[in-house]
């Protein structure tokens, strides 16, 4: 086990922030961290970060305790604030050529990773630029370009899609698919859930401190499904149609919103191909039927109820 949580705590005076965590994150593994803000997920990434002791319990990088072994685990972590520091009077090249120097990265070597993060990170083009004028997205591939220069073996992202424009969140997330290709551990926290769900392989689900769910995306999905539910849309004579539905065997609940008709089938009934058959007979014309996904952001808010710390 790469990242292991175990009863982590976090308190500030009376205010829970973590309640007693349990997290098993294995290596290669992209997790995704979601919950509402003030759940919990900035204070669990500034944990395994070595920033924040905990109130009590243990997390573990690597084998290695937090609190007692840190200067062991911060050379295996690369670890990506949700904001960037400005350093004004730097180009891009000396902003991680100084980094470098900090992990004690010199010479050609030095030179040679620094050439290979921003090629990696698609920076190349802008090693002379000053660091304060990029872009917020390309301060983003930035960052993820300074943690990468001591080639660590986990990666902590703390929004690292906030405030970013639809193309530089796309650029962010092929980036982070190459580095789940070369075999990161990444644990990455986002409110932008169907990206999380084509990036990450396992999810965890937290509100107020508590974990919720923590397991792969399928397992939260079924968890939540209650049933078979069939979205249909008529063209006209829509509280006529929902009548017909509600009287018919196999159907549990018929509900009106957005002009169409939502249908719960009894749990044994997964076939839905009756009902077209029944509105068609009964010569209602069909706009839509289609099954309703289930997706992360489905589960996401039936598992959670908005709470904050």
């Amino acid at each position: 086990m790469i990242v292991q949580t175990i009863n982590l705590t976090k308190r500030y005076g009376k205010l829970t922030a973590l309640n007693n965590l349990h997290l098993n994150i294995e290596e290669g593994e992209c997790f995704g961290y979601i919950g509402p803000n003030g759940a919990g997920k900035t204070t669990t990434i500034k944990i395994l970060a070595t920033l924040l002791q905990p109130t009590w319990g243990e997390a573990r990088i690597c084998g290695h305790v937090i609190g007692y072994e840190s200067r062991r685990i911060r050379p295996l972590i690369g670890y990506v604030p949700d904001f960037f520091g400005a350093y004004e009077d730097m180009v891009v090249q000396e902003y991680l050529e100084f980094f470098a120097s900090a992990y004690n990265i010199t010479g050609k070597q030095r030179t040679r990773v620094v050439g290979d993060v921003l090629e990696l990170t698609d920076l190349v083009y802008k090693r002379d630029a000053l660091v304060d004028s990029l872009s917020r997205g390309m301060q983003q591939r930035l960052s993820v370009a300074r943690v990468l220069l001591h080639d660590p073996k986990v990666l902590l992202l703390d929004e690292p899609a906030s405030g970013l424009d639809p193309r530089a969140r796309i650029e962010i997330r092929e980036l982070l698919k190459e580095l789940r290709r070369m075999g990161k551990t990444i644990i990455i926290s986002s409110h932008i859930l169907h990206e999380l769900a084509e990036l990450c392989t396992t999810v965890g689900v937290i509100e107020q401190g508590e974990m919720m769910f923590h397991g792969p995306i399928e397992e939260i999905i079924q968890k939540v499904r209650t049933g078979t539910k069939v979205l249909i849309r008529v063209t006209e004579q829509q509280d006529l149609a929902a009548l017909l539905l509600e009287r018919t065997d196999g159907i549990t609940n018929v509900e009106q919103t957005d002009g169409r008709l939502t249908v719960e089938l009894a749990r044994q009934t997964h076939d839905f191909s009756a009902l077209t058959k029944l509105l068609l007979k009964n010569n209602f014309k069909i706009r839509e039927v289609r099954e309703e996904e289930i997706n992360l952001e489905t589960a996401f808010m039936r598992l959670t109820k908005g709470l904050v710390q």
